[in-house]
């Protein structure tokens, strides 16, 4: 069966995959464009993970506005193409993402960028928590590592339950949104606003 120029655009278009991954895709399933949708996909999700050191220069930045204007999220979001920042697919995760942080209200995007002086201030109430009620000297510390990990699931967006499906994190939702695209997602970062705050 002859692929078609249409028919391979409009499999790049739905899958933000690259032109000849596409072809090949088609040819492996005679022409049924579900078929390769679902081949390319299975095959994005084991090469998200080689991607995942791939620079990420373009993108986009989206808004969220919530709760009849009292609260707004800008967040950019990172990708390797111009033609993946425009792609549906990308472009609703930006939005998910940002409507997920009006909603979860989290410190940064992972624990790293959590400042230490927080991480400090955190460390210091687990283990005066752990004192008073009496825990032996030899467990706070491994208590402490838990607490704090906890807080790290709490507060980091990649880490939190995303909002619309607590099954999965954050971080698994841009990585199902990789693997779809094709490309290294990042989020590079965001600013939560409150009227009053």
């Amino acid at each position: 069966m002859e692929i078609t120029a249409q028919q391979v655009k409009e499999l790049r278009e739905r899958t933000g995959a690259g032109m000849m991954e596409c072809k090949k895709a088609l040819s492996e399933t005679k022409g049924d464009v579900e078929a390769a949708i679902d081949l390319l996909r299975s095959r994005g999700a084991a090469k998200a993970a080689k991607r995942a050191g791939r620079e990420a220069r373009e993108g986009s930045v989206g808004s969220y506005v919530h709760f009849g204007g009292r609260i707004g999220v800008l967040i950019e979001v990172n990708c390797e193409t111009d033609f993946v920042a425009r792609n549906e697919t990308f472009q609703d995760l930006v939005k998910q993402l940002a409507m997920h942080i009006a909603a979860s209200n989290p410190l940064a995007v992972s624990a790293e960028e959590i400042p230490a002086e927080v991480v400090d201030r955190e460390r210091a109430v687990f283990q005066k928590q752990l004192e008073e009620e009496g825990k032996p000297q030899s467990l706070r510390e491994r208590i402490v590592e838990g607490k704090l990990k906890k807080f790290y699931q709490e507060n980091t967006l990649l880490e939190q339950p995303f909002v619309r499906d607590p099954d999965m994190t954050v971080g698994q939702l841009v990585q199902q949104a990789a693997a779809k695209t094709g490309e290294n997602i990042v989020v590079r970062r965001f600013v939560r606003y409150v009227v009053g705050e």
